[in-house]
């Protein structure tokens, strides 16, 4: 293989890293969202823009991605991505209370937005299988964009955020019957009128239903049975590689099931994320998960951006610009008035509308798969690819409209409220590091006096043991800042570190006092070295184990002799006091 080769295989990863650590950091540097800088990104460098002058000026090449089926297939496990660590976000029991949105507002969505759509369409000439394949692609809107954009705003659990998660699950779920539909009305093209009936139609899409529903069961069956065992297994062996690797396994895997069973890959990795929930991993997974979620998710806006062609929408610039605006704004309408169906307040339905009046990146599968199945004419599926991309383009600037409008709904409820688990929910929970006897010993006397608290630790069979036993625990490396603040560290009331090994507490100490210098930290310490060591690095309060061990033999010796319980109790505090004293004044290691 020729070096230029080889250097081809790279080029374009090269590219795509390089618009990660150098644009974006700009495009935030200027408040800008990254979102946007990525799809600029795509419509600048890709085959449609400085990529089209490439062959008369080859240095241009090495700053272009022209690959669009190859970057098209990362893209998609980016948006898998995304969908597990939503999933993780929830549980099966969470996504039940939301079953009103998912099937009531959600699939309503879907259905009126279809025939909306579809109508204008054949008001524009196009025939009515045509008119309702657009109208089915164009419904449904971009679960990467607008959850991207809903994370950013930290928008995710409130009451606009759950309702349009909802819609956007149930336009997972309408998958499969719209690229059914498309088959049919293939077949039918080909086929002439009587190549189809009804009980075909019925037949088919039943079949076609049955497949999903089998492969949606598959993966929760298997996954309640095997998923935390194989955590724990991999937990065991404190190999963040291999732990790695099994969140990998279970997200691909996953993806692979439902996009064999015709479902969206997104689905599938929903699915896995929603059953790890329920574990003791879930926080750990979220953190490992972050930086995959983050690249595979900016190219798949990147591959959006390349898809727009700027000669294309100069031949037809004043009909793209009103079907841009025509489409999201009879979107918008829809949803807007569905919503306040479904009780929500205007605020909510209005900002809901907005976030999810653009189109989506199944516009681009189901566009391909009319033109290739005939119901579509070249220019028509490129038509509305331009219009899905720019309406996806504009999806940002309604999300910062919708936001505005979203700020007026804080004291606005829906019918269904879906109760989640925040970082504020968990505020003013105090952090236990830890989870042996010492750590179990804190939390129950603290449970005593009504103080709830969460645990941290890293052994798995110590976690399963604990929350076998109704505990508050968790699996995590609370040396990772990730894992901390994923535990809500930014307004914790206290922590306590109760680590055995002494390593570990200096790096976590180290770590809590990087992260929030103001926060009291209470730590364990080894002995008298290790407790100096402890407060040189911003630990408020030490016990060393020895010291305390000493002063509790010397009080029962004391009472054992007769003295009396206060003169006790009082002589033993003034020695604690003055050795406390005496360890804060030692200078740390130099």
């Amino acid at each position: 293989m020729s070096i230029a080769s080889e250097i081809g295989l790279y080029r374009e990863a090269l590219v795509f890293l390089g618009t990660a650590g150098v644009i974006i950091p700009l495009m935030t540097r200027f408040r800008i969202s990254p979102v946007v800088g990525f799809l600029v990104a795509g419509l600048l460098l890709g085959p449609h823009a400085i990529g089209r002058f490439a062959d008369t000026f080859p240095p241009l090449g090495w700053i272009t991605i022209r690959s669009q089926e190859a970057v098209d297939q990362l893209a998609e496990l980016g948006v898998a991505f995304l969908l597990f660590t939503i999933g993780l976000e929830l549980s099966l029991d969470r996504l039940w209370t939301m079953r009103r949105s998912v099937f009531g507002l959600g699939m309503a969505q879907v259905a009126l937005t279809t025939a909306a759509i579809a109508v204008t369409a054949f008001a524009f000439g196009n025939p009515i299988d045509a008119s309702l394949v657009i109208g089915a692609c164009l419904a449904l809107s971009s679960t990467a964009i607008v959850v991207q954009l809903l994370a950013e705003q930290h928008r995710l659990t409130s009451v606009a955020g759950r309702n349009i998660f909802g819609v956007l699950l149930a336009q997972d779920l309408a998958v499969v019957p719209i690229l059914f539909l498309i088959v049919v009305f293939g077949e039918a093209g080909k086929g002439g009128s009587e190549a189809i009936t009804l009980q075909t139609v019925l037949s088919g899409l039943g079949i076609a239903v049955i497949q999903a529903v089998a492969a949606i069961s598959l993966i929760v069956g298997i996954g309640r049975v095997i998923l935390r065992r194989l955590f724990r297994s991999v937990a065991r062996t404190h190999n963040r590689e291999l732990f790695m690797a099994a969140i990998l396994f279970v997200v691909v895997g996953t993806s692979l099931i439902t996009l064999a069973a015709g479902l969206s890959m997104a689905l599938g990795a929903f699915l896995a994320g929603l059953l790890l929930a329920e574990t003791e991993f879930r926080r750990q997974v979220e953190v490992d998960i972050e930086p995959f979620k983050g690249l595979l998710l900016g190219l798949f806006f990147i591959s959006v951006g390349m898809r727009i062609d700027p000669a294309s929408v100069a031949q037809h610039p004043v009909m793209l610009a009103m079907s841009v605006i025509g489409m999201t704004g009879l979107k918008a309408a829809v949803i807007a008035l569905l919503a306040r169906l479904f009780g929500l307040a205007w605020p909510v339905a209005l900002e809901a509308s907005l976030l999810l009046a653009g189109g989506g990146e199944f516009a681009f599968l189901v566009l391909s798969l009319a033109g290739s199945s005939g119901l579509t004419t070249p220019e028509v599926e490129q038509f509305m690819l331009l219009v899905a991309s720019g309406t996806m383009l504009a999806t940002p600037v309604l999300a910062r409209m919708g936001r505005s409008l979203g700020q007026r709904s804080t004291r606005a409820t829906a019918l269904t409220d879906l109760p989640a688990e925040t970082p504020e929910a968990i505020a003013s929970r105090p952090l236990v590091i830890g989870g042996g006897r010492v750590g179990k010993l804190v939390c129950d006397v603290l449970a005593g006096e009504g103080y709830s608290c969460l645990v941290i630790d890293r052994d798995a069979e110590l976690v399963a043991r604990g929350r076998a036993e109704g505990r508050d625990i968790i699996f995590g490396d609370a040396q990772r800042p990730g894992i901390l603040r994923k535990c809500g560290i930014e307004t914790a009331p206290i922590v306590v570190v109760t680590l055995h090994d002494a390593a570990i507490t200096e790096q976590v100490v180290t770590m809590l006092h990087r992260l929030r210098p103001d926060l009291p930290v209470i730590a364990r310490a080894r002995d008298a070295d290790h407790a100096v060591r402890l407060f040189s690095m911003g630990a408020v309060q030490v016990i060393p184990e020895a010291f305390e061990t000493g002063l509790d033999l010397a009080g029962v010796t004391l009472r054992r002799l007769g003295a009396p319980a206060e003169h006790t109790h009082a002589l033993l505090e003034t020695r604690r006091e003055a050795m406390l004293r005496l360890l804060r004044s030692e200078p740390g290691p130099g």
